[in-house]
């Protein structure tokens, strides 16, 4: 299934793409698509509808983030060994976390705000995935039985706040819209190797990004178990699990993002986002 939240910001209504591309209303059905919604037995329940029988959405509706409001939204870095190298720092012997916060989450199409004081902000194509049930010290083989779906995460980044703030990187992480997802969840039963998904991305139509999950130096199956280890993810948590190549920081010189310009991400099977940078108005 393909999962959606359609409507405006903060009155979102649960739904499913059919296969005609059209978005479906799930609401008589079920309240929002949260940690509860994700569960097994509640996916299963939502496959077995017939898409035909749901009302359809307005057409054009705008599409939030494909998952309500996630308890937890954690981050992988530098899981990309070119990636690494473009910003100068050594390949990890183990997974980087870091924080990216729930209010960050913004819809797949919504606007980009430049922060107050922001001059070095920059774009990260990832893909994410979503907790469908508790996972606490969860074994690799297991790991993804926990998963829900995935979903095109741009991981919005504010270098100057991120490295030269002192102090840890959640600070160029978490500002506001910072965590575009979607445009749908995609249950894993339509995505049956994550690990080997082509990902593209432009800035004002010119590709900077290029690259397959299946150069990722931690596989989506050892995060999951390797997070587990330090925290518990609950249902509806949102994992994105870092960026290949491309970066505006790696680039000669760097380029970074002003008002004006038009962020394009795309990852097989999981759909299109487009976002535009805006600057910050109160």
């Amino acid at each position: 299934m393909k999962l959606v939240r359609f409507g405006a910001k903060g009155a979102e209504k649960p739904g499913l793409v059919d296969r005609d591309g059209r978005v479906r209303d799930l609401s008589a059905h079920v309240a929002d698509i949260t940690g509860e919604t994700l569960g097994p037995a509640s996916l299963a329940k939502l496959r077995a509808l017939d898409p035909v029988s749901l009302p359809l959405a307005p057409e054009g509706v705008r599409l939030g983030a494909p998952v309500a409001r996630p308890w937890s939204f954690i981050a992988v870095g530098l899981n990309y060994a070119d990636h690494a190298k473009e910003t100068n720092q050594e390949i990890p012997s183990e997974p980087i976390l870091f924080n990216k916060l729930g209010n960050t989450v913004s819809g797949p199409f919504d606007d980009v705000i430049t922060p107050k004081g922001a001059n070095r902000m920059d774009w990260e194509l990832e893909i994410a995935f979503v907790i469908g049930k508790r996972a606490r010290y969860v074994e690799e083989k297991d790991a993804l039985e926990h998963v829900a779906g995935y979903a095109i995460c741009n991981d919005v980044s504010e270098r100057r706040f991120q490295s030269k703030r002192g102090g840890q990187w959640v600070k160029g992480k978490a500002c506001e819209t910072f965590g575009p997802l979607g445009p749908w969840l995609v249950t894993t039963d339509e995505v049956p190797d994550p690990q080997n998904l082509s990902m593209s991305l432009k800035i004002n139509g010119e590709v900077r990004q290029k690259g397959s999950t299946s150069t990722m130096i931690f596989s989506i199956r050892t995060l999951v178990a390797y997070i587990t280890q330090f925290m518990v993810l609950e249902a509806g948590d949102v994992v994105t699990t870092g960026t290949p190549p491309g970066v505006g920081v790696g680039m000669q010189p760097p380029q970074f993002l002003v008002p004006g310009d038009v962020m394009e991400l795309e990852i097989e099977g999981l759909g299109k986002q487009r976002q535009m940078v805006v600057p910050f108005t109160g």
